[in-house]
């Protein structure tokens, strides 16, 4: 028991490969977040009470689909979407068929952290951009996206930190990744040194990812 650098030496090819299959699928499902959460976010904000494109129908309908899916436990949703998975990529297995309900699962979790990153925004600025007759698009583009775009940064840093969490879970139905390798050799078969190595790995990158978002989001940051 415990860890044994020889067995660690030994695992080092298995534990390179988990760790490329990880990167891969949070880099597919952050890039799908990303395209699709944005307009999610921008519309869950434009369209609410007293804004100038204030919508109810759009707002609630909207806002229901995204909290409908956050409510759903990752596991459960990651089940549930198999025949979805099976439909668009030809298998449930494997680290792309994990991207599809990473990407259902971040989706709505980066559409709320852009929605909120919008509300911190001054509402005289906003206001000021109407009264000097610029579109909504002009007012999304220059205004909206420009002062929020630190909060949305660090939102991009958590939906990613989020993601690496949701991979490791994704492992359980054979999503492969770091995950799926300390399920099958570390749980399964009892390996400590597995399991050590698997942990230290998600670690690791969570804090570079971590402190690599902060950096970026303080230098953006209009504010400071």
């Amino acid at each position: 028991m415990g860890f044994d650098f020889n067995h660690f030496i030994e695992l080092i090819p298995d534990i390179n490969q988990a760790f490329i299959q990880t990167l891969y699928m949070i880099s597919i499902s952050l890039l799908i977040s990303i395209v699709i959460g944005l307009p999610i976010g921008i519309l869950l904000y434009v369209t609410d009470k007293g804004l100038f494109m204030e919508n109810r129908f759009i707002k609630i309908s909207l806002g229901f689909v995204v909290n409908l899916i956050r409510s759903i436990p990752f596991i459960i949703l990651l089940v549930a979407l198999l025949p979805l998975t099976d439909l668009i990529v030809g298998s449930t297995i494997g680290p792309t068929a994990a991207s599809v309900s990473l990407s259902v699962a971040a989706i709505p979790f980066f559409a709320r952290i852009v929605e909120s990153a919008f509300r911190e925004i001054d509402k005289g600025v906003i206001e000021a951009a109407i009264a000097v007759g610029a579109t909504p698009w002009m007012i999304i583009k220059d205004v909206l996206l420009l002062e929020a775009r630190s909060g949305i940064i660090s939102g991009i840093t958590l939906t990613l930190i989020s993601l690496i969490g949701f991979s490791a879970m994704a492992g359980t139905v054979g999503g492969g990744g770091i995950g799926d390798l300390a399920i099958r050799f570390g749980y399964y078969r009892y390996d400590d040194t597995i399991m050590i190595a698997t942990v230290l790995i998600l670690v690791i990158l969570v804090q570079v990812i971590q402190l690599l978002g902060d950096f970026i989001a303080k230098v953006v940051d209009k504010r400071k």
